[in-house]
């Protein structure tokens, strides 16, 4: 983005992918943040063409994405996927813009920042004209960890997730709406977004296994952008990500060896002052971070933390945290690093 825009604070700013989940999110967070723009263009494939949507109470049509459509763009933020992003992101840097890209096809490059404003905006400055948006778990599972790593150091950290339809995009979680309505009818009905019954059942996520690691990729990716992000090439990080019977907000359960010992009690002091985290923890109440609280909401729960009893050493901790994957797991990140652009 030029600098005189810069200087202006209102930039022209094109989101890629308006139409999915996460480009109706995209649109919300900038209205409801009031995002200084002068215009937003809402790009989208060819059978998008011409339908309108509201934005700041006006009607806003969409336009196919194209390298036309892209020049004047100050700010791209594109969820398009990640064959269109290799596409016009490149396209879009062309024409004069910064692209926030919100796909995988990006993120691990050399050159291209990975970005959790909270932890590493300053990595922003490094730039070439794309800067990739994480994946929605390790943005989630990496605002409580942070905190924590900059005290004591996270030696080493084992994630399973509980990932909602929402992760998937609309159309899976229309088909889990639909299959669970079908399932309580006694109703047959045959999966077509996702691999398996949806309904009641709890399933290994639905990318491909690498035959060698026995890692799927979505496991893959979020241990590698779990140590871009943290800076800590060495980290030791391992995953299980499950798709579970959840619309909207994904869970995590975190398992962290550290450097050194750390209460509990320390723990949560320093989870409450950590920004865009929310401390639910009541253990008398037995109330916890659950995807009914974290949807809808820009902060990220965490709660459970406890000593980890199987390791003598006192250095483990679990937690577990739910965040919602629409929001700061996706466009609410890229929201904020649009804001940052903008500093």
């Amino acid at each position: 983005m030029s600098s005189t825009n810069l200087q202006k604070k209102s930039p022209v700013v094109a989101i890629a992918g308006a139409t999915g989940a996460v480009g109706v999110e995209l649109m919300t967070c900038l209205e409801q943040r009031k995002f200084p723009l002068s215009e937003l263009r809402l790009l989208a494939s060819a059978r998008s063409a011409g339908k309108k949507m509201k934005f700041r109470g006006a009607d806003v049509v969409v336009q196919e994405l194209t390298d036309d459509s892209l020049k004047g763009v100050d700010i791209a933020l594109f969820s398009a996927g990640g064959a269109q992003s290799k596409r016009y992101a490149p396209a879009a840097v062309k024409a004069g813009a910064v692209v926030v890209d919100n796909s995988s096809a990006f993120r691990m490059d050399a050159n291209t920042p990975l970005v959790v404003p909270e932890i590493n905006a300053a990595a922003m400055k490094s730039h070439n004209g794309i800067i990739a948006n994480p994946n929605c778990v390790a943005i989630v599972a990496a605002m409580p960890l942070w905190p924590i790593h900059q005290k004591a150091r996270i030696k080493r950290l084992v994630m399973s997730t509980y990932q909602a339809a929402s992760g998937a995009g609309a159309a899976a979680m229309q088909e889990l709406s639909e299959s669970t309505k079908a399932f309580l009818e006694g109703r047959p009905f045959t999966p077509k977004v996702l691999p398996h019954p949806y309904a009641f059942n709890v399933f290994s996520h639905n990318t491909r296994v690498d035959p060698e690691t026995g890692y799927n990729e979505e496991e893959t990716k979020v241990m590698q952008e779990t140590r871009k992000i943290f800076g800590e090439p060495d980290l030791r990080v391992t995953a299980t990500c499950v798709r579970v019977p959840v619309l909207r907000a994904h869970c995590i359960a975190l398992n962290i060896e550290l450097e050194h010992a750390l209460t509990p009690a320390e723990a949560r002091a320093l989870l409450a002052n950590a920004p865009g985290v929310r401390v639910v923890d009541d253990i008398e109440k037995n109330y916890f971070p659950m995807p009914v609280d974290a949807s809808g909401k820009d902060e990220v729960l965490v709660g459970r933390i406890r000593k980890d009893v199987s390791d003598p050493s006192g250095k483990s901790l679990s937690l577990f945290v739910a965040g919602d994957q629409l929001l700061k797991g996706a466009a609410l990140n890229a929201v904020q690093i649009a804001e940052r652009l903008l500093d």
